[in-house]
């Protein structure tokens, strides 16, 4: 069932791989590779998904599983003249966290050079507004680790607009079963369900024909648009939100009723809570207004599909987030639960 130690190992080894959104090709070849070795033929779509066919007892009907391997990040918007680095966003990064962190601009020819992301003004003994400055995106630039002083070095050293910066993860796994790291969202379900995969592989024949979608847009809104057409369900593996009225915790697995899109399906919903209940799982039923998930996406893209969504509670999401290996132990045994009817 459940391998704590491979999860972990794995998860740790994915957040350390780069992969914002857009630039996601190590990511998802370090992804297929670990898939193959379980035995499994994988298809990588013109798009850059990766999917993985299991086989069932009812090959009539084709269920998805999804999760994302892309993540946040940033983009060169310009070079200064003296030489720093203007930036955009790649999805929405709670950018007062970035203000400090280490990052590397990865250029068109796979360069890599590093550098730190900082405020406009980032001296207490020399800006009067160091302390109250805004850290939108604006007011953020990359200073590179590189002896330049203007435009004309940056461009020698082949950085141009548009190069991809991505930024410190900074993982840490705690002997109280904690996983601190950036990119939890979605890189925890990505490491369920690779560890669900295996136990197919050794363990179980689920009750149907099951495609594992890995989407590499999602946090740009249109990472499972396009599905298999042969797929009837989908369910999403995305972190589960914390804080305000919400219940869920960094030890539950939690089941979406709602999100910014609408409600998800009200009877798969239900066989999921159900399921929850039966095995005697921490989890949370909650509304996420302010949340998308590749399910959103499916159906926006004109899926026919019943759909739902379900994941490892994450806190501080889009910064630095955390986790329990417990949410994640949760999330892997209800998604067990689920295959095998």
């Amino acid at each position: 069932m459940f391998n704590q130690e491979e999860t972990i190992s794995f998860l740790v080894d994915l957040l350390k791989t780069n992969s914002p959104t857009g630039y996601t090709k190590k990511a998802i070849h370090f992804l297929k590779d670990k898939i193959e070795t379980f035995g499994y033929q994988t298809k990588t779509t013109p798009k850059g998904n990766l999917i993985v066919h299991v086989k069932g007892q009812d090959t009539r009907q084709t269920r998805g599983l999804s999760a994302h391997v892309d993540t946040l990040g940033l983009m060169v918007r310009s070079i200064n003249s003296d030489g720093t680095l203007s930036l955009t966003t790649l999805g929405g990064p709670l950018t007062p966290t970035l203000d400090g962190e280490y990052c590397e601009i990865i250029t068109r020819d796979e360069k890599t050079y590093t550098g730190t992301i900082l405020s406009k003004s980032p001296s207490i003994h020399v800006y009067k507004d160091a302390s109250t400055k805004e850290r939108d995106i604006d007011n953020l630039m990359v200073k590179l680790d590189e002896d330049v002083e203007n435009k004309e070095d940056v461009q020698a050293l082949g950085i141009l607009n548009g190069d991809i910066v991505a930024y410190d993860p900074k993982v840490v796994v705690t002997d109280s079963g904690f996983i601190k790291s950036r990119f939890l969202d979605d890189k925890a379900s990505v490491a369920v369900l690779v560890g669900l995969l295996k136990m197919l592989k050794e363990e179980l024949v689920p009750a149907t024909n099951l495609k594992f979608i890995f989407s590499t847009y999602e946090e740009v809104g249109h990472g499972a648009s396009w599905i298999p057409e042969d797929i009837t369900e989908l369910l999403a593996v995305d972190m589960g939100a914390i804080g305000l009225d919400l219940e869920c915790t960094e030890f539950d697995v939690s089941i979406c009723a709602k999100d910014s899109s609408g409600p998800y399906d009200y009877d798969l919903t239900t066989r999921l809570i159900h399921y929850a209940q039966e095995k005697d799982l921490d989890f949370a039923v909650d509304i996420y207004p302010m949340y998308g998930s590749d399910v959103s996406a499916a159906l926006s893209g004109g899926a026919n599909i019943r759909a739902a969504l379900i994941g490892p509670g994450v806190s501080s999401s889009h910064g630095m987030e955390r986790t329990h290996i417990d949410a994640l132990e949760n999330t892997f045994k209800l998604l067990a639960e689920y295959i095998q009817y």
